[in-house]
């Protein structure tokens, strides 16, 4: 036993450890009040390190952000002796027995410091008292946005940070490097966003029961991408724009045509608007993508209305006809009722004058009638129909129809070149 002993006094590296509350005399000390307790206010300096942006919510108007919040103080209660001057790193179980500084995040909604393996704590004090005290921790807070311009928009948002319980008095909050204080990691990115900047402020924030207190502040800017919008939002819009432009060239007796056409882009634009509106805030201002819509909307129903008075002002037209030629209004509305039930085009020069001519459109009438003409004055008359046909549809265009094909066109260009002009 006496050779063991005197083995382990020539043994330097086996030397019994020294408890970590004995060596920075936490019994000795009340760590319930501030280091200075009594005089002026104890500098706490600030850096953040932002890890990622983890989201970007419009519908709650939060973002949710993981960040390393690193504390600088000095505390001489908490100097020790070394002869190397090393400092010593302890977890989170020291925590609960020293002071540290209060910080809270002004606005947060929801916060937590990460705690897988352990709690993402790390203290660090210097043999003079200097301590570092580090966490890991994510963050959804508040972010007042304005969707007047989305989705041709920039937000700017940030994160505020201020000591609860200690104003100005006996608490001074500040930047430890300035500017450089908040770093960001260079792989945070964003699906609908570009972060234009990172900076860094600070400022005052007064309550009128405890005082002034000093607060910190990270910006950011936030930039949208537009390509998911011109692909899901613009771009359908155009399209059915330039659809409703095609009951022009159709021609104005084939009324199932037309209206199909108007009412087939009047209810697809309607489900475009309902479905970017589903996914946004209810506010109650006009957004950029709104005008948009509501513009093109506009254009699909004036085509529709446009249908309507052509067909309104070629009925009356007929009427007009039928009546200095001295016909039977009866021979009228048979010609009309025949367009309204088979879509077809029947002129009314055509309807007295070739009574007798078999097109597809009229076959069955043709069977009924039971009539004597011959397969040859048949296929003729089909050959000089076929050779007319292009004259027959555009003198049964309506002058509106022909004006029409020019306005809506050059109204829409003028007003897409307003619109990016004045949002981009």
């Amino acid at each position: 036993s006496k050779r063991e002993t005197k083995m382990r006094k020539l043994d330097s590296t086996k030397v019994r450890p020294l408890k970590s509350e004995q060596l920075l005399h936490i019994e000795e000390h009340d760590f319930a009040l501030r280091p200075g307790f009594g005089g002026s206010p104890i500098p706490v300096g600030i850096d953040v390190q932002v890890e990622s942006i983890d989201s970007i919510s419009e519908v709650d108007m939060d973002f949710t952000m993981t960040l390393y919040l690193r504390h600088y103080w000095k505390d001489e209660r908490l100097s020790f002796r070394s002869n190397k001057n090393k400092s010593m790193t302890f977890d989170g179980r020291l925590i609960k027995k020293i002071w540290v500084p209060d910080v809270f995040f002004v606005h947060s909604k929801r916060s937590f410091i990460h705690d897988t393996t352990v709690e993402n704590i790390m203290l660090r004090v210097y043999p003079d008292g200097n301590v570092l005290f580090s966490l890991r921790i994510t963050v959804s807070a508040m972010c007042f946005m304005d969707f007047s311009r989305f989705p041709l928009d920039t937000q700017n948002c940030s994160l505020e940070l201020e000591s609860y319980a200690y104003n100005e008095d006996d608490l001074m909050l500040y930047w430890k490097h300035g500017n450089k204080s908040l770093t960001t990691d260079e792989q945070i990115s964003l699906s609908q966003f570009f972060i234009e900047e990172f900076s860094a402020s600070s400022g005052l924030a007064f309550y009128s029961s405890t005082g002034w207190y000093n607060r910190l502040f990270i910006n950011f800017a936030l930039r949208r991408h537009i390509f998911f919008f011109v692909l899901q939002s613009y771009f359908p819009a155009m399209l059915m724009v330039m659809l409703s432009w095609v009951s022009f060239w159709i021609d104005r007796r084939a009324v199932p045509a037309r209206v199909s056409l108007g009412i087939t882009t009047v209810l697809t634009m309607s489900t475009i608007m309902t479905g970017v509106s589903a996914s946004m805030p209810q506010v109650s201002y006009i957004k950029a993508v709104d005008v948009y819509l509501w513009i093109s909307f506009l254009f699909v129903f004036l085509s529709v209305i446009e249908y309507a008075a052509v067909n309104y002002l070629t009925t009356i037209e007929e009427r007009k006809q039928l009546k200095k030629r001295g016909k039977a209004s009866g021979v009228y509305m048979d010609a009309v009722q025949a367009m309204a039930f088979d879509g077809c085009f029947h002129d009314t020069d055509m309807d007295m004058d070739l009574s007798g001519f078999s097109d597809p459109c009229e076959e069955n009438e043709t069977r009924t009638s039971e009539t004597n003409i011959s397969n040859v004055e048949s296929a003729r008359l089909k050959r000089s129909l076929k050779g007319n046909v292009g004259r027959i549809i555009l003198q049964n265009n309506h002058v509106i129809d022909t004006y029409s094909r020019i306005i809506f066109p050059s109204v829409y260009i003028v007003f897409n070149f307003l619109y990016w002009g004045l949002y981009i």
